[in-house]
């Protein structure tokens, strides 16, 4: 194994307890951040909620369920991110490679900070007191070898954790070995389900059986997961670079207040940043819709998703959604936005089982950009961007055929 000294950092529970820190009359009681009515969605859930088995990307109807004396404070995403400048401030005094993962997560890469500042855990212990000290909240902090072993120990002993994990191979997986499989970076509870029914529960049952069983069993991810479970990650930590959002908006000619009218510039723009992301290899994180009324008054709703996007279907699917956060459409729509941020490279995805449905849309999305580079950026449209003039005639994408194409087919 090299000498590398990775920390993971993880702001806890984060939203939550911004707001538990800007309200100190909801301190210690169960908070719930996110959108309200029947549609709403969890965003963040505090520690004292947690034990109702409440948690982020639940249905608020499910949550309040679970904890009808919840405090349901709607997100700030404006503050969040103003918060989130700083935790990253104090990232950026130790090491310049910094990964973000989120507003409030990140990779530090500290090999080369070690002789100036002390070893992995001195490190980790200084960024963790300054983040209290300059924001008032706490962070867990994994240090370890590598990105893999790092973030499964930030996770460890939350909140306020500090977990440094063994250098020595030997060590390192004893360490390992007894975790369960759901501490994985990746594995959620269908990929754990799966596993169990397998026979797998713990890191070290996927270690000590064979990297062609684990193959025969997860497929092309099987010597990848045999390789985690030992402790063995040969990433490096990257630092973004470029621009920090992609936009497209648009002003109308006349107000809109039907909702299908909305959506369907909403999909414009998706389709627009869709392939922006594309040609430049990116995926997005977080998805901001921006409406500006008739009065000139301009609103944002913004949402962080845990599986980065880059097809227009995801990113029209979150735009829709947030559509719905907004009140007074009725009222009349002259400008809206849609815009992504929070970047990752294109990739394979973490997951040990992929979305397969999600993927069929990536390549859909890639092999659409291919045909518009090649015949025109008019040469394919939408059924539903086609309005009624052009409607009448248009012969239309044959969405058979060019999913054909994707999936490696031909139509006859």
């Amino acid at each position: 194994m090299d000498e590398r000294t990775i920390l993971h950092v993880d702001m806890d529970a984060f939203y939550a307890s911004v707001e538990q820190h800007d309200d100190p009359s909801i301190r210690g009681k169960p908070v719930i951040v996110g959108g309200g009515g029947t549609r709403g969605v969890v965003s963040a859930a505090s520690y004292e909620v947690r034990p109702f088995g409440v948690h982020s990307a639940m249905s608020m109807v499910e949550a309040l369920r679970r904890c009808p004396d919840a405090v349901v404070v709607t997100p700030r995403m404006e503050r969040y991110q103003e918060v989130s400048e700083v935790v990253f401030a104090v990232f950026r005094r130790y090491t310049p490679a910094v990964e973000g993962l989120s507003l409030d997560e990140a990779f530090l890469e500290v090999t080369g900070s070690r002789t100036l500042f002390g070893d992995g855990e001195t490190i980790a212990r200084r960024v963790k007191e300054e983040i209290f000290a300059e924001t008032g909240l706490r962070a867990s902090a994994g240090v370890a070898l590598n990105k893999f072993v790092a973030k499964v120990c930030s996770d460890l002993e939350k909140p306020d954790g500090l977990v440094v994990a063994p250098r020595e191979a030997e060590a390192l997986a004893a360490f390992l070995a007894p975790l369960a499989i759901e501490r994985m970076w990746g594995v959620g509870p269908k990929a754990a389900a799966r596993l169990h029914a397998c026979g797998f529960r713990t890191f070290g049952d996927l270690a000590k059986t064979s990297a062609d069983a684990l193959e025969a069993v997860l497929g092309s991810w099987g010597r990848h997961v045999h390789q985690l479970a030992q402790g063995e990650d040969v990433r490096s930590v990257i630092t973004s670079r470029g621009a920090k959002s992609m936009g497209a908006e648009e002003t109308f000619s006349r107000d809109l207040r039907r909702i299908e009218d909305i959506e369907r510039y909403l999909l414009r723009q998706s389709a627009r940043i869709a392939g922006r992301l594309v040609n430049s290899g990116l995926q997005a994180r977080c998805i901001t819709v921006k409406v500006k009324f008739r009065d000139h008054r301009s609103q944002t709703r913004q949402r962080h998703i845990p599986d980065p996007v880059s097809d227009t279907d995801s990113i029209f699917a979150v735009a829709r959604e947030l559509l719905g956060r907004f009140s007074g459409l009725e009222r009349g729509i002259r400008l809206t936005g849609v815009s992504a941020s929070d970047f990752v490279p294109a990739g394979p995805s973490m997951e040990l089982f992929p979305d397969e449905q999600k993927q069929r849309r990536e390549k859909l999305e890639a092999v659409t950009q291919a045909l518009q580079e090649r015949f025109g950026r008019g040469s394919l449209k939408r059924a539903r961007l086609v309005d009624g003039s052009e409607r009448e005639g248009y012969d239309g994408v044959d969405r058979e055929a060019l999913q054909a194409i994707v999936d490696g087919r031909s139509k006859n």
